[in-house]
């Protein structure tokens, strides 16, 4: 099995660099989904309230017969669930469907800044921690901005900001305030989210010709050799495995700033200011 690299979270706890996400990844499908995930080698999963695809995603996990301390499960709170009351049932019914004992990773989805719940709701999260429910608190989507608020207004900095992040998208400023502040930084749609096609990009072709390997494990090494956690998410057996295999090769500081010279800034999915 490949042996993942694991980064220290500024909790203490330790995460597997690469995880596998399960967003739009259908409740009918997901029990397989993770469990030919687990075959590939995955230990990291990503799934959220929104996906509605919790419950399934833990019972792949508990049918694996893998030690519960071998697996990191992350889910998020969505923003409509922002309220201290709220937020309590929120993770109440998350752990409930997941049914692992713990979540290692909860992550607030979105800041919601027009609610300006999110300070609120982040100190909720600093209560489940103290009462072991998670092992460690981080956020998604959250900006400068609202960083610089918790930092202002709470006692715990995010163990992990959760962005959309890959080389035509790299979101500087969030990255280097992250890196700043000890916060690491996994990448969603690590691959280009769709909008990009990252895999017919010269430096990715040049790179993947010159190390035998595919052009989505040239993306994926080049998140690894920056310190991101990439998150790919796939429903082929042979995909998978290709996204794990990531280990084998290292990009010359050349390939690297090539495909770092790929940004395009422009964003795939919603701003954070605007998701409300």
């Amino acid at each position: 099995m490949t042996r993942v690299p694991v980064i220290r979270l500024n909790d203490g706890n330790a995460i597997p660099q690469i995880g596998f996400g399960v967003y739009k990844v259908d409740a009918g499908n997901a029990e397989k989904v993770v469990s030919e995930a687990l075959e590939a080698g995955y230990r990291h999963f990503d799934t959220a309230a929104l996906y509605g695809n919790e419950a399934e995603v833990g019972r792949a996990l508990r049918a694996s017969g893998i030690p519960r301390e071998e697996l990191f499960v992350t889910t998020k709170q969505w923003f409509d669930r922002q309220e201290p009351v709220e937020a309590e049932r929120a993770i109440a019914e998350s752990m409930e469907k997941l049914d692992l004992g713990y979540i290692d990773l909860y992550l607030l989805h979105w800041p919601a800044p027009k609610r300006d719940r999110y300070v609120g709701a982040w100190q909720a999260l600093e209560r489940f921690k103290l009462d072991g429910l998670t092992r460690s608190i981080g956020v998604s989507n959250f900006l400068v901005p609202h960083l610089e608020r918790l930092a202002r207004e709470s006692a715990t900095v995010p163990a992990v900001n959760q962005i959309e992040l890959h080389p035509a998208y790299q979101q500087r400023d969030v990255v280097a305030y992250c890196r700043a502040n000890g916060i690491a930084v996994e990448a969603w749609g690590p691959l280009g989210q769709g909008k990009y096609d990252l895999f017919g990009e010269e430096p990715v072709v040049a790179a993947a010709k010159a190390h035998g390997v595919t052009p989505a494990q040239v993306v994926l090494r080049w998140h690894l050799q920056l310190g991101n956690i990439p998150l790919p998410k796939s429903g082929n057996s042979s995909r998978m495995r290709e996204n794990i295999d990531v280990l084998g090769f290292d990009l010359t500081l050349a390939e690297l700033d090539a495909i770092t010279a790929l940004e395009r800034g422009g964003r795939g999915g919603p701003h954070p200011d605007e998701q409300n």
